[in-house]
Formats: structure tokens, C-alpha cells, sequence
């Protein structure tokens, strides 16, 4: 019976039918090609172009270059308990822990590789400056304008202040992303001796910071900056120090804070 029907149907009619069979079957071939392009291309989108620093390529253990440097001055502040991250620009096994517990912080895949997610977070969380956006060059100097007079180079004194705002920008976050207040930064030798500070102080490096009381005890600074890459703690119960919590790099650790258990 089927040859019958077949055999009823004009040639025209029946080319027209398989001609709207072969569309129907190519289209949904090429919408179900579209669906899978606009899924890898949504999952592949390169991070964006930032006014600081825009990285190019996706890092991971095992990458150098100065690239992988200015990912480490942005993940110093999560080197771990006791330690200090090294700015050497070689991504080994601690950059890729530093990585790891940044992405955690802020709720990302924690990978431990550097890539657009990663760095799209950094965007948000710096200036054009490159300075992350709760803190500043000014805030970090009350001395002058250039950062010259101090132990190191104004470059260098200014590089410096840099990593330790990242360091409090971890701090901060991990303190609830309440304020935090700077009551020192930089000093030149003239600054620095106006200021009744020692001839070695971290404050003529550019690294040091003060910090007062704000929605967080002096205590509470001195204790959470211990997991933040600051190898120098002072707060209250050291000398000279029962009015701010002072944090700073140096060659090797140094922490008393003995009102505060540390």
C-alpha cells in the first residue's frame, strides 16, 4: 500500500518534501553548533584590559617572567601563617599556595593557576595606580611628595609601600572588609628623626606601616597580620608601641606584641 501512496505522489511534491527534510536536519545541526561556540566562547573569555597592569597569558606553576612578579606583589598578603612570599618572578610552589588562598578569599576555583577569573578579580581590586582601591600612595606618606630622603632609592621606597598596601589589603578583606587606619608610613632620615624613630627603622625603607585603632583592637591588627607576608609585628606591650600596631618587612622574623599574646 505504502508503494502505492508513494507511487500517487508527483516528483515535484516529493523533491519538495525531502528538500524541507534536508533544512530541517541542517538547521538543527547548525543551532546545535551555535549553542556549543557561544558555551566555549562564554567559558574562554579573555580577562579585561586594565588602566594599571593587564596580563596576557594565563600563569602557572612552573612560569617566570615579570608577569608572574606583579601576580605575586598582588597575592602577597597570602603567603600563610609565618611566611613571606617571594617576589623573584618564578612561580613555584608557593606562589601557586598564595594563588590558592587568594582565589578562596574571594570565592573563585582554587586552582592555584592565575587566568581570567583570577586576574579580572585584581582589576576590581586595584586602582590605575596600581595601588588596591582601599588604600593609597598619600596614605603612605606623610613625609613628602617624592619618597626620597629614606635608606633606599625613592623608586624603591615607593615599590615597597606598594606590597605592604596589598599585604593590608588582605588583611582588611580577611578582617571582615572593615576600614583600617594608617597612622604612618614612609619617612625620610629628617621625617624619621622629627618622628623620634629608631636609625633602623623599617619606616626609612618604605615598608613599614603604623596602624590605630579603627573597627579593630590594636591586638586583632597584630594578631591577623601574622598570616599576611609581615615578618616585623609590634603592638602594645612592646615598647613605644601600646598606641599603634606596627608592621614591616625585614631579613628575618621579628614579632612582640606581648599584651596580645604574641
Amino acid at each position: 500500500m505504502h508503494e502505492n501512496l508513494r507511487a500517487q505522489i508527483p516528483p515535484r511534491l516529493e523533491a519538495r518534501h525531502m528538500r524541507e527534510r534536508f533544512l530541517r536536519v541542517l538547521s538543527t545541526i547548525v543551532l546545535a553548533l551555535s549553542t556549543t561556540l557561544i558555551v566555549v566562547t562564554g567559558t574562554s573569555a579573555p580577562a579585561s584590559a586594565d588602566g594599571c597592569y593587564t596580563w596576557g597569558r594565563t600563569l602557572s606553576q612552573g612560569a617566570s617572567g615579570a608577569d608572574v612578579t606583579e601576580l605575586q606583589v598582588r597575592v602577597s598578603g597570602y603567603p600563610g601563617y609565618g611566611a613571606v612570599l617571594a617576589l623573584d618572578g618564578a612561580f613555584g610552589p608557593a606562589t601557586r599556595s598564595a594563588v590558592i588562598r587568594f582565589q578562596q578569599a574571594y570565592g573563585l576555583a582554587a586552582d592555584g593557576i592565575a587566568g581570567p577569573a583570577t586576574f579580572n578579580k585584581i582589576y576590581e581590586l586595584q586602582d590605575n595606580d596600581c595601588t588596591p582601591i582601599h588604600f593609597t600612595y598619600a596614605e603612605l606618606n606623610n613625609c613628602n611628595s617624592t619618597w626620597a630622603g629614606g635608606n633606599v632609592s625613592a623608586a624603591t621606597a615607593k615599590r615597597n609601600a606598594l606590597v605592604s598596601m596589598w599585604k593590608l589589603e588582605a588583611l582588611r578583606h580577611a578582617l571582615g572588609d572593615q576600614s583600617i587606619r594608617v597612622t604612618s608610613g614612609f619617612r625620610s632620615v629628617a621625617c624619621n628623626n622629627a618622628a623620634g624613630g629608631s636609625a633602623t627603622s623599617r619606616h626609612l625603607y618604605g615598608d613599614a606601616v603604623d596602624l590605630g585603632v579603627s573597627p579593630h583592637s590594636l591586638c586583632t591588627l597584630a594578631k591577623q597580620a601574622r598570616s599576611h607576608g609581615f615578618r616585623e609585628i609590634l603592638g602594645p606591650g612592646y615598647p613605644d608601641h601600646n598606641d599603634h600596631t606596627h608592621v614591616a618587612n625585614r631579613s628575618s622574623q621579628f614579632w612582640s606584641a606581648p599584651s596580645c599574646g604574641i
